[in-house]
């Protein structure tokens, strides 16, 4: 595998960085923590620039790129703090709809005029082998009920993707968002706004069945759609810490006691080289989890396990030591920092933790321990 990002694709993360640096500055982020905004301006920037249409095939007129390129907008979004459904709508609900071979939705997702996300969780559980909400047969029909939980955009999505169990197994259905009950959640990041989802008898037949329950493709596609859409949030996730990283060394800097900035201090420079690192390794494995998805690697499932693992704990150190080197500028409101905290905290939960994912990785490699 070649790590190293094409000449397109570094200077894709450049204007993606110059455009969320104009369009997304710390107090678009704060006017959605204030709720004095919601980013839709935002998002009409991103769909006028075709960031929806980016990873789409070319013949639902999309711009014809790959993972990797959603990747590094995705990356720059994380970095950002960004409020805007495109996190959810590209690795989330397109995954789902491409592996299933679905054209449904997909030009009006390139035209910026759908979002969505997908509902797989339940119970904090992303893992399909857990999932209870039920599909049943009704006339030419489904008929799915249940209660799905951390739905990412799930109160403002306008269509959800819904993994349900039938009788003769998994199925996916995309539903509208006015079809089904969506409840926000308070959360400390109000930039990636979770709902728990309920469905009550909710109708579905034609297209809108990408997968019916005893279609032996069913546990594949909802899988890969998973392992695409958890690798994104460990790219979100890393840049996040990226950010706080940057800002931490930037104040170890300028800071000064004793005559001198902190950041010449031993002991800092040893706190600052380990976040260094963390963040540089939590980097790699995301990448390389995405290029095994770019290239449909037979790894993509450990190594999306790992990716994920490794944000987890990169996040942990990160949000603790740049709190901690921030000193007590960093517990203030006024001071832009708690944004990237809770970021990165919030991302760590979604699409399983770094405990959830070595105990998956464990199993992945037959590591196990036996009682």
């Amino acid at each position: 595998m070649d790590f190293e990002f094409t000449d397109e694709q570094l200077l894709l993360r450049e204007s993606a960085r110059s455009v969320l640096e104009s369009a997304c500055p710390r107090g678009l982020v704060r006017s959605v923590y204030d709720r004095t905004g919601d980013g839709h301006e935002l998002w009409a920037t991103l769909v006028e620039l075709d960031w929806p249409a980016l990873g789409l095939p070319t013949e639902h007129r999309g711009l014809g790129l790959g993972y990797l390129e959603v990747g590094i907008l995705v990356e720059e979004l994380g970095r950002a703090v960004a409020p805007s459904p495109f996190l959810a709508t590209a690795t989330q609900l397109v995954p789902v709809l491409r592996e299933a071979g679905s054209s449904f939705l997909l030009a009006d997702i390139a035209a910026g005029r759908c979002t969505g996300t997908l509902a797989v969780a339940e119970g904090g559980s992303w893992r399909p082998s857990t999932v209870t909400t039920t599909a049943r047969h009704a006339d030419a029909g489904w008929v799915l009920d249940g209660v799905k939980s951390h739905v990412l955009d799930g109160a403002t999505a306008t269509e959800v993707a819904v993994v349900a169990k039938g009788d003769e197994g998994l199925g996916v259905f995309v539903v509208p968002r006015t079809a089904v009950t969506a409840a926000p959640r308070s959360v400390i990041d109000p930039t990636f706004p979770v709902a728990t989802v309920t469905l009550d008898s909710v109708p579905v037949d034609g297209e809108r069945v990408l997968v019916a329950p005893g279609d032996p493709s069913a546990p594949s596609v909802v899988e890969r759609a998973v392992q695409e859409a958890t690798t994104a949030m460990a790219l979100s996730t890393v840049a996040t810490c990226r950010a706080i990283f940057e800002a931490t060394l930037q104040y170890a800097k300028d800071r000064e006691q004793f005559g001198k900035p902190i950041g010449s201090f031993q002991a800092l420079k040893h706190r600052l080289a380990d976040c260094f690192l963390a963040v540089e390794r939590a980097t790699a494995l995301a990448y390389f989890a995405a290029l095994t998805i770019a290239e449909d690697d037979d790894r993509r499932a450990v190594a999306t396990a790992m990716a994920k693992a490794a944000a987890g704990e990169c996040q942990r150190l990160l949000t603790r030591d740049g709190l901690q080197l921030h000193g007590g500028i960093g517990f203030t409101w006024e001071h832009d920092l708690h944004f990237l905290l809770k970021r990165a905290k919030t991302g760590d939960l979604l699409f399983g933790t770094a405990a959830a994912h070595r105990a998956h990785l464990a199993q992945l490699l037959g590591l196990e321990a036996v009682a």
